[in-house]
């Protein structure tokens, strides 16, 4: 440290290397001594360091003030002790600066200086750094591979600068190798005195937005503006243009003649697909765009306020709209800002089928189901007495006009809406009435017809009946007949045998004599009631031998 023009050459060479303010330099010289002598000397004095430029050297002193008492003697002093140190003069109050001796510093005092004042020239030249790039932050720069550490690539930005590229800011499908040339966007600028300062990107959205900037005047100069740019790194990216004069075509603009503009950024971008859209503030049209190449059939707004579409494309368009993986409706959809739900037109179909069937057989159809109608306006009708479907459709324009304040196209899309769905409603109810009819009038054709079956069965019964009795009618007569016959020649038998046997129980006993003319009366009787049941109703076969058998008995 003797050696005072050395200090000054060192700071102006330092200054213009590491392009830091002299005043920086010196400022941390000047810290460094103070601390370096307070380790060596230790003797609690307030100690300050200043830089000389005339001489170009460091001087150190130590501040005390004048008292009367002395409590703190390696701050403070006597008027006498500052007398005798500077002079007669010293007041009570007097702050005197005390020069001390820098030779004595020796070996670890100057280490320590250095070490504090690499610190502070590194502490220095980071700000440097940061004031410089911060401002910097989404530039397109160019730089050279320097080195790899540990799957982070470190590049080289000049004047010293060293910048990392860090694994998710690289694409997984570029290679490169050390020294070679590469463009990069400044990703982050960091201020702590840890870790990489500068990082930089090769993902980032805004590489493609600054390429398209040097590749395309239009976009240069304003004509054409990128309202927006999302990438999936190495396979597919999506920009959204504008243009503020009427006679550009900002799509052709920035494809250019044969693909010319276009294909050098591909090429920088190592094969990178891109998809240049035309930008617009209608959401719908939007999305419709965005989802190129597919080819939209509609586009439908489900809800403003959580942002969301639904998209209607073709089957054979369906795929191709999805993307390999979901790649392009989730690139869209990153585009726009909403979400897009994509349906073929056959599911369409089936869930619009769906829907109406379950709004047909509905008992009440609410507001919500119309097309447009949020709940403010529901809310708003609601105060007017409607709150179905039906009562909507009774209302008029201008009503719907004054009370949702809305323009007069908006108000008829809304009737249009609800007239068709009462439509709707009273073809089906018409079509179940006379559904019920048809059945009803085929259940009474089905009930004559069984009527006349019935009928004819009651018939041939009816007949057979009659039939059987002409037959249980001609059978008795027959049988009386034959008992006519027989029964005459069958009377006189019994008789003469009942005489026969009265005779001989005459002769056989007198006691028994009384009992003959009742076993005669008996034989009478039953000669009687076989000639009465003969005249009178003649019995069949079958009660006619029971009752000879009995009268043989008897």
């Amino acid at each position: 440290m003797s050696n005072l023009s050395s200090i000054a050459q060192n700071i102006e060479l330092l200054s213009k290397e590491k392009n830091i303010d002299q005043q920086i330099i010196i400022g941390a010289i000047e810290d460094a001594v103070v601390t370096a002598s307070r380790k060596h000397f230790r003797s609690g004095e307030d100690l300050h360091a200043r830089y000389n430029l005339e001489t170009g050297g460091v001087e150190l002193y130590a501040i005390k003030t004048v008292v009367d008492e002395i409590t703190d003697s390696a701050k403070e002093m006597t008027v006498e002790e500052a007398n005798a140190e500077v002079g007669e003069g010293a007041e009570v109050g007097d702050m005197l600066e005390l020069p001390r001796p820098m030779e004595e510093l020796g070996r670890i005092a100057a280490q320590t200086a250095k070490q504090i004042i690499l610190q502070k020239v590194r502490e220095a030249e980071r700000n440097n750094i940061y004031d410089e790039y911060i401002g910097r932050v989404g530039e397109l720069i160019n730089g050279f591979v320097k080195r790899f550490e540990g799957g982070r690539m470190i590049v080289d930005l000049g004047n010293g600068i060293e910048a990392v590229m860090p694994k998710p800011q690289q694409s997984r499908l570029e290679n490169f190798t050390q020294g070679e040339r590469v463009r990069v966007v400044i990703h982050h600028v960091n201020r702590e005195s840890k870790g990489p300062q500068i990082e930089v990107s090769r993902t980032s959205p805004e590489l493609i937005k600054r390429l398209f900037e040097m590749e395309v005047p239009e976009i240069y100069d304003g004509t054409v503006v990128i309202k927006a740019a999302v990438r999936e790194p190495g396979e597919r990216a999506k920009i959204a243009v504008i243009s503020n004069e009427r006679d550009v075509d900002p799509v052709g603009a920035c494809v250019g003649m044969k693909g010319s503009r276009v294909q050098s950024i591909i090429r920088e971008l190592r094969g990178e697909k891109i998809d240049i859209i035309e930008w617009s503030e209608d959401p719908a049209i939007f999305a419709a765009n965005a989802l190129s190449p597919a080819k939209v059939s509609k586009v439908a707004v489900t809800d403003f306020d959580t942002k969301k579409l639904q998209v209607t494309v073709e089957n054979e368009q369906q795929s191709l709209a999805i993307g390999k993986r979901g790649q392009n409706v989730r690139l869209a959809a990153k585009l726009v800002g909403w979400d897009i739900d994509i349906r073929s037109e056959e599911e369409m179909k089936r869930e619009v089928a769906t829907q109406m069937a379950q709004l047909i057989t509905a008992p009440v159809v609410p507001l919500a189901v119309i097309e447009g109608m949020t709940a403010s306006d529901t809310a708003a009708l609601a105060e007017h007495g409607i709150e179905t479907v039906e009562q909507l459709a009774a209302a008029t324009v201008d009503d719907l006009c004054d009370w949702l304040d809305i323009s007069i196209d908006d108000a008829q899309q809304r009737l249009d809406s609800a007239l068709a769905i009462v439509a709707v409603r009273e073809a089906k109810a018409r079509e179940e009435e006379e559904a019920k009819a048809a059945e009803a009038a085929e259940q009474m054709a089905e009930g004559g017809e069984e009527g006349a079956e019935e009928s004819e069965e009651t018939a041939e019964e009816f007949a057979e009946a009659e039939a059987e009795a002409e037959m249980a009618d001609t059978a008795p007569l027959e049988v009386e007949a034959e008992a006519a016959d027989t029964a005459p020649l069958e009377a006189g038998e019994e008789t003469s045998a009942a005489v026969s046997e009265a005779e001989n129980l005459e002769e056989t006993s007198a006691d028994e004599t009384s009992a003959a003319p009742e076993a005669a009366m008996q034989a009478q009787t039953a000669v009687a009631g076989v000639t009465e049941e003969s005249g009178e109703a003649s019995p069949t076969a079958s009660e006619a031998a029971p009752n000879a058998e009995e009268d043989e008995q008897s």
